[in-house]
Formats: structure tokens, sequence, C-alpha cells
């Protein structure tokens, strides 16, 4: 009996009704993992593939024979947006099937959440922060909730990888499995992994299970990629006039075809259908499917009206978005605000409607709903202005194509941005957009160089000729995350001794590397100070400071926050901001620009008044993790002859700048460069390691803290993660000498930490004991090994 057969008939005229010709190979692999086996599974496949439908068909067809006594599936998802989405696609599908479909996050009514507690049934969608809550404050009622519980979902598991919070989302659904005394099996989702069997291995973390990752071979599918450059004033690279957005050039992009359906395979559009479905094999296609080809693109009506001082870069955004439907994706919600802010002042210089709408996360629910709305409607040519809020696989209608200002952090987030475009047989379609100053006269030599250029070419070449995602990190020392989670129990449980407390604690698989000292330290700690505190019997509660810390919502999130101020004018939210200016001062937010009339500092809350003109909005520090291997593709691709057929007259004529001033300074062939003598005479060096993010940082403070005074160090400047710039009294060879002696006597990471330092990292490092903090910031966040390595290549 084939897949397709052994589905619940519901699903079957689900399927007939939506004129599918046959499943994809995805839906064929999760059927016949999900039926035949009692294993986790993990999904990998482009995205929209139909990898949803493909956990849930089976899941369905079993609650369809079988209904669950409790909520029988939970569904993770990372973001409310999300949850949201795909709420109304499960609806749809189960309604005639009498399958209840809930979601549970912050947005949702209460009146929602109490038909659940009345009624556990079918399947719960909910975000990790309300799942704590839910732990948290509705323990007792767990056991009710959960107790024939048998899936768990993890949508989008690459983005619960980062940092603490998958961490967290292990603990939660371990939790979980013990209060309701169940053993679901779990189901990944994802589009962009880079390392499927360690991923597997940690969705499977303390089940007792194996995890079945499907391989699918699929054909290959066409990208349609460009990479334009451009100065923010002045002339461009290639010597031509400014393009404003009366100004423009035909954009060319280029055809690429890339392998489907592999793991970490990017987002591509979905598949034709054809009469025989894939199967899956047992090893991903190993042949290079890659080819390319430069193509027009459609032709663009420029217009005759160019607003003042326009923007280059964001100009040629404006006229190719015009008559059309994109995504323009920003790295940071300030870049995202003014992006939105300079298009609508575009709209208005030209006479045209306003065309553009704004997403991202310190935005009201309303906004942000509204703009996906408004979305949804294949018959406008909106645009929307987003960060990674969008990145992720909610539902805004067919996209043409997407826009990428600047290059993303990493391989991963660059497929997954570009495959939110393209569905529905249509190519994925990135239009990268790199904006940079214009080099002064007296610009030092590694800040000419177009860095982020370098990068999206990194980025785009890593997947073209390597299938090559960042893989993730799942060997840390979380100690933040450890207080977290002790405190939740204990605020969820009550009293507990202190040995029944550290088994509850250290049991829990993601704190495999704590040992019982480092508990012992910091149980000791909290007690100390009034986190947790010993009752008459010496059993342990939540103190009156941890009552402080816990009571609070915002306890629920591990990830770090800053303290946000609402923004209302009248009675309307309009999103939340960091830091508010003073009564008076102009506020950027919603891709609009107000007037700050009253700041209540006691309630966070911000009023203001619309206004026109521009001004810089602020919402706190954004970080960027850079692989090692994008630095040393980039180097590469400094270095090289190479065309990169994509690269559009700008960018080309930029790169070929920067390659010949490389060339000419030998940048690429060494890891130091002189860059001659400052005024006082002294020697200034330029440091190009081609080191990730957190080797460079390793490497960083291995030059301040033990070689800075045997080799005379000053005027020390970090450009993190692409160069140091300092004034030396040493030669070269003796650097390196002394950097290859200082890094091979490193016995132990915590010398690089200085005397004082206490390096908070994440968001409860605040309440963990200061040497713990600084053993989780050295053992667990600096890449010692990868800088000695580099180090010893010198």
């Amino acid at each position: 009996m084939g897949v397709f057969d052994r589905y619940a008939p519901f699903v079957q005229d689900f399927i007939y009704a939506h004129q599918w010709e046959n499943l994809r190979g995805i839906q064929v692999a999760a059927g016949e993992a999900i039926f035949d086996t009692d294993d986790n599974v993990l999904l990998c496949a482009s995205t929209a593939s139909g990898k949803t439908e493909a956990a849930f068909f089976p899941i369905l067809t079993e609650f369809w024979e079988d209904p669950p006594h409790s909520v029988g599936a939970l569904y993770i998802g990372p973001t409310k947006a999300l949850i949201n989405d795909q709420f109304y696609r499960l609806e749809n599908l189960c309604e005639e099937a009498g399958i209840n479909v809930w979601h549970w996050h912050g947005d949702v009514s209460s009146s929602h959440k109490a038909k659940l507690m009345k009624n556990p049934s079918g399947i719960l969608q909910i975000t990790p922060e309300s799942l704590e809550a839910m732990l948290m404050r509705r323990h007792a009622a767990v056991a009710k909730l959960f107790c024939d519980l048998r899936y768990v979902v993890i949508d989008e598991v690459h983005a619960l990888l980062r940092q603490d919070r998958g961490g967290q989302c292990l603990c939660l659904i371990e939790r979980l499995a013990r209060a309701a005394g169940v053993s679901p099996r779990r189901i990944g989702l994802s589009a962009t992994i880079g390392d499927p069997e360690a991923v597997g291995a940690f969705l499977a973390t303390g089940t007792g299970r194996s995890t079945v990752i499907p391989r699918v071979k699929e054909p290959p599918r066409t990208w349609r990629v460009s990479m334009e450059h451009f100065f923010m004033t002045g002339p461009q690279a290639d010597e031509g006039a400014p393009l404003s957005a009366g100004n423009t050039v035909q954009a060319d992009v280029l055809a690429v075809e890339v392998p489907n359906g592999l793991p970490g395979a990017g987002p591509v559009s979905p598949r034709a259908v054809s009469h025989e479905p894939d199967r899956p094999v047992a090893r991903p296609c190993e042949q290079d499917c890659l080819s390319a080809e430069v193509v027009p693109g459609p032709p663009e009506a420029p217009t005759d009206l160019a607003p003042a001082n326009a923007d280059p870069g964001i100009g040629y955004i404006f006229e190719h978005t015009r008559g059309h439907k994109c995504l323009i994706f920003s790295n940071s919600r300030e870049e995202a605000e003014e992006v939105c802010s300079t298009l609508r002042s575009y709209c208005d210089a030209t006479g045209e409607p306003d065309r553009f709408l704004i997403h991202h996360g310190n935005l009201s629910a309303a906004i942000r709903e509204s703009a996906e709305e408004q979305m949804r409607d294949d018959s406008s040519d909106l645009s929307i202005v987003a960060t990674s809020t969008l990145e992720l696989g909610v539902d805004v209608g067919r996209l043409e194509r997407a826009f990428q200002i600047d290059a993303p952090f990493t391989v991963s987030s660059f497929l997954q941005r570009m495959g939110r475009t393209g569905r529905r047989e249509a190519p994925p379609e990135m239009w990268f957009v790199m904006r940079e100053e214009q080099p002064e006269a007296r610009t030092l030599l590694p800040e000419t160089i177009p860095w982020k250029l370098l990068q999206g070419i990194a980025l785009v070449q890593l997947y073209r000729e390597e299938h090559w995602v960042e893989p993730p990190n799942l060997d840390r020392l979380p100690y933040s995350l450890l207080c977290h989670q002790t405190l939740a129990i204990l605020a969820s449980e009550g009293e507990l001794t202190p040995a029944q407390l550290a088994s509850r604690v250290l049991t829990l698989t993601y704190f495999h590397r704590v040992s019982t000292d480092d508990f012992r330290e910091l149980l000791r700690h909290l007690l100390r100070n009034d986190f947790i505190e010993q009752t008459e019997a010496g059993g342990l509660i939540v103190g009156l400071a941890g009552e402080r810390v816990t009571s609070s919502y915002k306890f629920f999130a591990v990830f770090q926050e800053n303290v946000e101020y609402t923004v209302r004018s009248d009675s309307t939210e309009i999103g939340t901001l960091c830091a508010p200016p003073p009564p008076g001062e102009k506020v950027a937010i919603a891709g609009r620009v107000w007037v700050v009339d009253e700041v209540d500092h006691e309630r966070h809350l911000l009023y203001v008044t619309p206004v026109k003109g521009k001004v810089p909005a602020y919402f706190g520090e954004v970080a960027g993790d850079v692989n090692t291997h994008v630095l040393e593709r980039m180097r590469r691709a400094l270095a090289e002859h190479a065309a990169y057929p994509y690269l559009m007259p700008h960018a080309r004529a930029r790169l070929r700048e920067a390659r010949h001033v490389a060339e000419a300074s030998h940048l690429t062939e060494g890891p130091l460069v002189c860059l001659g003598e400052n005024d006082k005479e002294q020697t200034m060096w330029c440091l190009l390691p081609w080191l990730g993010t957190y080797a460079f940082l390793a490497l960083e403070r291995l030059l301040r803290i033990k070689c800075a005074e045997e080799l005379g160090l000053k005027a020390f400047s970090s450009s993190r993660p692409y160069f140091i710039t300092f004034v030396m009294k040493a030669d070269e060879q003796a650097f390196l000498h002394v950097v290859k002696d200082a890094a091979e006597r490193l016995e132990d990471p915590n010398d690089l930490l200085y005397p004082s330092e206490v390096p908070y990292f994440e968001k409860y490092d605040e309440l963990v004991p200061e040497s713990l903090v600084r053993k989780g910031f050295a053992e667990g966040v600096l890449d010692v090994a990868g800088m000695r390595e580099r180090v010893a290549q010198w």
C-alpha cells in the first residue's frame, strides 16, 4: 500500500481538492518514516516543498483512526507570526475531520486558551516562551493536557539551534514529558541544515530513540541571483553616474541550477508534479548539478521624477520594486526603519501612492498582522521591508523577488530569505544591494576593501560550489540557561530538596557538560543572593529576589532583551523602542517619523504624534556570527581572478578595483600587511586572520593579553571579524614568532579573559557566579581551537 492510500479519507480529499497529481518526494519519505517506524524524524527539504503537510498528514491519519485523549501533537514554532500562519493552514485541513487545532502565545485570547484547558485535544501550536509559561503557571494541569501526547513537531528547527533558545526548547520537551508521563516522538522540519546527522542527534537528545533523516533526490532547480554595489555618494565604481530613482540601469539576474531536496538544500521553487513520485535514497546525490547563465531580467519603467538627494542603492530598490510584489530584507531593525522611511519619501517625491510596508519584532502585533494580510493579496504590488521575522515560513502570498541589503551573516539566512520567493513554479529570485561610503583619500588600506560585497559573494559561492551551510554549535556550557531552568523548575514544582532539584535539572540532557560541582556553586550563589532560599526542613524554594525575576512575563524568554518602551499614538499601539529620547525629540518606527510628546518611565510608555521628516531608529545592538569558512571564501574571492556572472556593472568594477588593491599590497598572501609609518614615525600594521567571529575574538584577546607588551602593540583597533590594525615596535617575523609561541603555550582558555572581566553574554549571566560566567565564555563561546589552528599555519 502506498503512502497516499494509507492517509485518512479527509486527507485524501484535501489533496484532491488542491489538485495535487501526486505526492512530493519529501511527503512520501516522511510518510514511510512516520508510519513504519517509532523513531524521531528530521525532514530536510527546500522551502515550499510541503514539509509541514509531510509531517502532519500521517499524524492526522493516526488521530483519525485512534483519537488521542489529550493534546496529541505539540507544534513548536519560533515566532508568533509562523504560529498564526500554520494555525490557519492546519485549521482548514482539520475542520471537517473534527480534529481540534489550538494556538497559544501572548497574542492569543484568554477565551481560546480556556477552551483548550477544558477540552485538551488535537494539535496545540505554541512558542517555546509560551510553553515555559504553561509549565510554570499551569503545572498542575500539564498531566491532564498532555497525558496522551504522541508527537512534538519542531518547525524551522535550525532557528531554535541558536544559542540558549534551542537548549530551552529541548529542556521544555523533557520537562513536559516527565510531568505528563509520556514519551512523544520528535519531528524536526527545516530547509537549511548544514549537518543533518548532528541535528538529528540533537533532536533525539534524551528520548532513547534514533532519528530517521530521509534523503530525497529531486531534479535540479534554477535560482535567479543578481548582486549590485553602490557608493552612497559620488560616482560609482565603474565611473558611471550615480544611480538614483530617476536614473536606473536594466538589471540582469543569474540563472543557477541547484540540487533540490538534499540536506541543507537551498530554498527553491516547488518542483513540477511528475507521474512517478520521487523516492527516498540512501545518500544525497553527489554529482555537480550547478550550471549558470546570465539571463535578462524583466524590463523596468524608469520614472522621470528623481527624489532629491536620492540614495542610489535605495533608488535602485525603489525602481525595481515598482509593479512587483517584493520582500526587502535588512540585517537590523534600525536599517529596516531607515530604508522603509526613505522608500516612502521617494513615493511622496514621485507622486506615487505609498507601496511599502514594514515588519520586524518591535512592531505591534496589529501592525505586523496587517502587513502580512495585505501581502497575501496576490493582486497587489506592495513590497515589505523586513528583518528575520519574515525569514521563516510565514505565508505572505506569492512573492516575485527578494532584495537583500548588504550581505546576511550566514548561508542559512541567505537560503531562507531567497526561499521566500519563487513559489508556485517560478524560480526563486534574490537581488543583493551592497552599499558603502565612498572611501576618502586618507582611508586606511583595509577600510577600502568592500567587505560586505565579498561576504555576499562568499555566501553564494559556498552553496553553489559545496552545498555548504553552517553547522550547528551544540556543545556549549549554558550556565545562563542552567540558572533559568533551575528557577523555572522551583517556581513550577515548589519546594524540592537539593538532591531532588539536582536530579530534576542535571538529568536534562542539554546540561551534559555541567558538573555537580558547577551546579553546587550555582546553588550557593543563588542562596547568598536570595534568588532561592532554604526552608526549616532543608528544602529549597524560590526566594524574594527570585520571585521578582520569575513573576515577570519576560522570564519565559531566554534570549537577550533590552528594556522596551511601548510606543502609542492616541490609543493605537505602534510598537516598542529601547532608550527613548526626551519629549520634543523625534523617533522612527513603523516606517514613519513621530515626535515624542511624553515619556512615562514608570510604566515604560512613550506617547507620540506623527510628523514629517527622517531620523534614525534605535532598537538595541544586533550581533552577527560569521563562520570561518565564509571568511576563507572571502579571501579566495579577493585573490582569484574568477568572474561571477551574477555581479552587475558597479559590483564587477568594485570587485576588480578591490582585487587590484589586494594584489598590489599582497593583502591575501600573508596575515600581516605593513600600512607604513604614522605621524610619530611608528610602523602601522594590518592583521587579516580570515577567521570567523569567535575565533577572531580569541585571537584579538591573545594579542591584547599575551602579546601586546612583548611586541609593543599600540593604537589597537579591531574591525571584527575582518581585520585588526595596530602600531608595533617589532617586525613581521618577530610578530609571527611571538603570536605562534603564545598560542602554543596557552593551556587554559580562561587566560584570555582580563583579570576583573565578567563577560555577560547570555540573558541570565548576571544571576550566575562570576567564576562560571568566565568559564562559560572562555570554554563555550571563544573558538580557541579555531584560532590555534590558524595561527599554527602562519
